[in-house]
């Protein structure tokens, strides 16, 4: 399920580690994607103009609008490079060039303003992409198609600009038919388990590994990386199974690097992995809610994150209906 309007991503233009020590003056900025096209993910409409920036008030967490970036084409997720120079944006449209296919764009960031100068706009290689990341190395783009069911590897040339796809993998393998068991009573929450759906993909700490879920095979793809190339192998064992209907969305790695966290999206469910970064594995090692005590009805989640301190992880809500007598709870937006 594509969660409309709800789940913004952000992505902060924070130094780099050799500008740790940033004037007090030097603003705090942050840029925030949104659907924008007319023609929004599942027929919805967007209601955004592009890339947004905001300026950071440290102080209070408040934000101010700076400036938008024009972007019609539904720039729902954004990546910073290693260097914080340069931002890519995942663009969910479903016809790019007249194939069917999303585009990922390029920006060159203005470190002093924060101004976006967009460089290049290329296929992503599948419908609808709903996430990217930059590879450690910082020369390739990774994106999931969500729509297309397909993750393709994108290179970064020395300018910051994107050339075409050096891999392009399908997601193959049977769906889920049934709703999660392991949802909160009441739910009716299932969706995307008509065909595989790549939701997101990272490289592990190492940039040895890269990890893609599939939220309709209810799977977690282990893919062996080939920075040189750019190129996918597939790995031994190739992935790790959730429950059936769980929906697999959104991943994040302990800055210890040894453990992995799964949330999912229909089940709102947290997985608990260890991770074996020397031959990439996966092992679950527990579960847990993400939701209050006692709550019944329909909740899907949207995002994890680990805190920099590795004692806490934070799964957003994105859309929630809750029966009356159950706790009540907040969607992220």
């Amino acid at each position: 399920m594509r969660l409309l309007l709800v789940f913004l991503t952000v992505a902060a233009a924070l130094p780099t580690p050799a500008q740790q020590n940033r004037p007090s003056n030097r603003p705090l900025l942050a840029y925030v994607g949104t659907y924008s096209s007319p023609q929004g993910p599942e027929g919805s409409r967007g209601n955004g103009q592009g890339i947004y920036l905001f300026q950071i008030d440290p102080s209070n967490g408040n934000l101010s609008q700076r400036e938008v970036i024009p972007n019609g084409s539904n720039p729902s997720c954004l990546a910073l490079d290693p260097s914080k120079t340069h931002l890519y944006s995942a663009n969910e449209i479903s016809t790019f060039e007249g194939a069917n296919s999303g585009s990922v764009s390029a920006y060159l960031i203005d470190r002093s303003t924060g101004h976006l100068t967009l460089l290049n706009t290329v296929s992503s290689q599948g419908a609808g992409p709903a996430h990217l990341s930059v590879h450690p190395s910082g020369k390739h783009v990774l994106v999931a198609n969500y729509g297309g069911g397909t993750v393709a590897v994108l290179p970064i040339r020395p300018d910051g600009s994107l050339g075409p796809a050096t891999d392009v993998k399908k997601d193959e393998g049977g769906v889920s038919r049934t709703p999660s068991a392991t949802a909160p009573p009441g739910s009716f929450a299932f969706s995307g388990h008509d065909r595989p759906h790549a939701h997101m993909i990272q490289a592990d700490p190492s940039g040895k590994f890269v990890l893609a879920s599939d939220l309709g095979m209810d799977r977690i793809f282990i893919w062996k990386f080939d920075a040189e190339k750019g190129t996918l192998t597939a790995h031994d064992p190739a992935s790790v199974s959730l429950p059936p209907g769980d929906g697999p969305r959104h991943f994040a790695f302990h800055p210890n690097a040894r453990w992995l966290y799964s949330l999912q999206e229909e089940s709102s469910t947290l997985v608990k992995f260890d991770y074996d970064a020397a031959n990439g594995t996966l092992t679950p090692k527990q579960t847990i809610s993400s939701l209050p005590s006692g709550f019944q009805g329909t909740d899907y989640t949207s995002e994890v994150m680990v805190s920099a301190s590795g004692r806490s992880s934070i799964p957003p809500t994105a859309c929630t209906t809750a029966s009356p007598s159950s706790p009540s709870t907040r969607r992220a937006s």
